[in-house]
């Protein structure tokens, strides 16, 4: 059986990093993009948080979740 793959990144805002120093994920859109790959069949298989250096004393937060379904 054939499986197809999709990748989603969904990356805090980078203005409240700079400003607060840190911020939330945006967990409604997170939940929007997994409710719309949902409804098209997809299955999350993993989902990952990585920090990203923004310019030279802040990082922000990305969360890389991975999709998959049967073809």
């Amino acid at each position: 059986m054939k499986k197809e793959y999709k990748i989603e990144v969904i990356k805090e805002s980078a203005l409240s990093s700079l400003f607060l120093g840190a911020s939330k994920m945006p967990v409604k859109k997170m939940e929007a993009v997994m409710n719309q790959y949902g409804q098209e069949g997809w299955d999350v298989s993993f989902q990952v948080i990585e920090q990203h250096r923004l310019f030279l004393f802040w990082t922000r937060e990305a969360v890389v979740i991975t999709f998959v379904r049967n073809l």
